[in-house]
């Protein structure tokens, strides 16, 4: 009996400390609901640069005074990973009162290898740049009260081809003749049809001139203007300009394929077919005893649904079954090659990532995940965990990050969300999610998952899909995790001490050192905080 009250008062204790958490953890800034259904670049043209005001302008002697509320909001070339100080050391403390703690990422080299890296690394972001930046991030400021009437965005030619150039036109300029120049570097000029009056020099050139005594006829001329691309990239973009005498302007032609479309039969319309929409992926090591658990909780609900299983246990046991795959990997191959092998089968439109140790249960609604996806714009929608205790769980995080100079940039993350998705009250936007997500079969294989992160990952893959992922989490899609509470007169089989070793690293392990290494070199930043 003494032994029963003294369980009771412990699980009322742990449940307390829960709630607490829980109250703790709640968002407490107001949300806002936005509609979501339906990069400053660092290259310059050197003669954009000749345009900016020079040191000395009659403006800079001109005083004023700093607003610091919103000054310190501005983004500064140089960024800083603080943590909080520590506060008094008591169970659950970091759990009811998280703090935010920083980490240098550099320490995963040693102090000899160190300027090497920094130096490899430096090398491979002037190469990344140089691929991924165009002249299309460039910056263009338009001159004031200029005649020059041209296209701002929007202009866009396949590579090799021709187009018109919209709006191009000379507007109210009082003059005896009238001249304008069009210059591009990575395409010819042409026009279309010829107009009566206006003279032309460079038909077929990088530069081409336009003039005439008649306004009329060098606008009307000026709608006949074409640009041909010559120089071949998949995608890149022309910086051209525009010229009068006295003014002018400069505009960007996009060069570019236009994106292949991938799409997905699905059959019919009516009410979502769950099972020619979703493929469910997983991978699992050693528990075969819960993944079966998982699979007789699926097909409850979804008989018919294609899971997919990568397995990289030490002696594979076989997995079979109507609509089952599974596939066999080299032993200890690891937590993300496991989810590339699974993901890279899936046919589906949507793949649905589950933990081989999860449960299905009457609120694991795959439906109003697939709901969210085909009425907004997000990639990926989160679901929520509930463990035996009762306590359920949607890791929403949010991610951010802040440039750096040459040592890299700061990552942030942060518990929390953005913003209400409006139409789905129980629905948020966010960047990264627990491990039970719906998403987009060809995002997911677009962003990918690294297979050197063998043991310890998860956000790795948020951060990695950073800027191409849209994220969000819905707490109304439950579905359930196995208990790992140990009872101490149940001994622990031997597979599942396995399981523990190669899951569970110490942090001083090599799995949590090439995880920021990677982060160091492969995505150059210099330090995380996390709360």
């Amino acid at each position: 009996m003494r032994s029963l009250r003294k369980t009771v008062l412990l699980a009322i204790l742990v449940s307390v400390v829960l709630v607490l958490a829980l109250l703790h953890s709640w968002p407490t800034r107001a949300y806002t609901t936005v509609d979501v259904r339906q990069r400053p670049g660092l290259i310059v043209e050197r003669h954009l640069e000749e345009r900016l005001p020079e040191p000395g302008h009659r403006q800079d002697n001109i005083p004023y005074h700093l607003k610091e509320s919103v000054a310190s909001l501005l983004a500064r070339n140089g960024c800083v990973c603080e943590g909080e100080s520590a506060g008094v050391n008591l169970p659950f403390a970091q759990l009811l009162f998280p703090r935010v703690s920083a980490h240098p990422l550099h320490t995963a080299f040693q102090a000899a290898e160190l300027e090497e890296m920094k130096k490899r690394r430096a090398k491979e972001y002037q190469s990344f740049k140089l691929r991924s930046q165009t002249p299309a991030d460039a910056l263009i400021v338009a001159e004031a009260n200029n005649p020059l009437q041209y296209p701002t965005q929007g202009v866009e030619v396949r590579p090799l081809k021709t187009i018109l150039i919209p709006g191009l036109a000379l507007h109210d300029l009082p003059r005896e003749h009238y001249s304008v120049n069009i210059t591009g570097t990575l395409g010819t000029l042409n026009v279309a049809a010829e107009v009566e009056g206006v003279k032309m020099k460079g038909n077929g050139e990088m530069h081409m001139t336009l003039s005439s005594s008649l306004l009329p006829n060098l606008n009307r001329q000026l709608q006949f203007v074409t640009y041909t691309n010559t120089l071949f990239h998949p995608s890149t973009a022309d910086t051209v300009q525009f010229e009068t005498e006295g003014h002018q302007a400069t505009f960007i032609i996009k060069i570019r394929h236009g994106v292949t479309p991938k799409l997905y039969n699905t059959g019919p319309k009516g009410e979502y077919n769950v099972s020619a929409l979703v493929t469910i992926a997983t991978k699992t090591f050693l528990r075969y005893d819960k993944l079966q658990d998982l699979i007789d909780s699926v097909r409850r609900y979804y008989p018919t649904v294609t899971i997919v299983i990568a397995d990289d246990s030490e002696n594979p046991q076989t997995v079979s079954g109507p609509y089952i795959e599974h596939y066999i990997m080299p032993f200890g191959k690891g937590w993300f090659a496991g989810r590339n092998l699974a993901v890279s089968q899936v046919t589906t439109k949507y793949v649905l990532w589950v933990d081989d140790d999860f449960i299905f249960t009457s609120n694991t609604k795959l439906e109003k995940l697939v709901d969210v996806l085909e009425r907004t714009t997000l990639d990926l929608v989160g679901g929520a965990v509930q463990e035996a205790t009762g306590y359920t769980a949607t890791y929403r995080q949010t991610i951010s990050i802040e440039p750096g100079e040459e040592d890299g940039d700061c990552l942030h993350m942060r518990r929390g969300f953005h913003h209400v998705i409006q139409g789905f009250p129980n629905c948020v936007v966010t960047d990264g999610v627990i491990n039970f997500f719906l998403a987009r079969t060809d995002k997911v294989q677009q962003v990918g998952f690294d297979p050197r992160l063998a043991r310890v990952a998860h956000l790795e893959f948020f951060i990695d899909g950073l800027g191409s992922l849209h994220v969000g989490s819905c707490d109304d899609v439950i579905v359930n995790h196995a208990t790992k509470i140990k009872l101490p007169w149940v001994s622990q089989s031997e597979s599942d001490k396995t399981y523990a070793k190669f899951r569970y690293p110490p942090a001083s392990s090599d799995a949590t050192h090439t995880k920021n290494g990677l982060l160091f070199f492969k995505n150059r930043f210099q330090c995380l905080t996390h709360n």
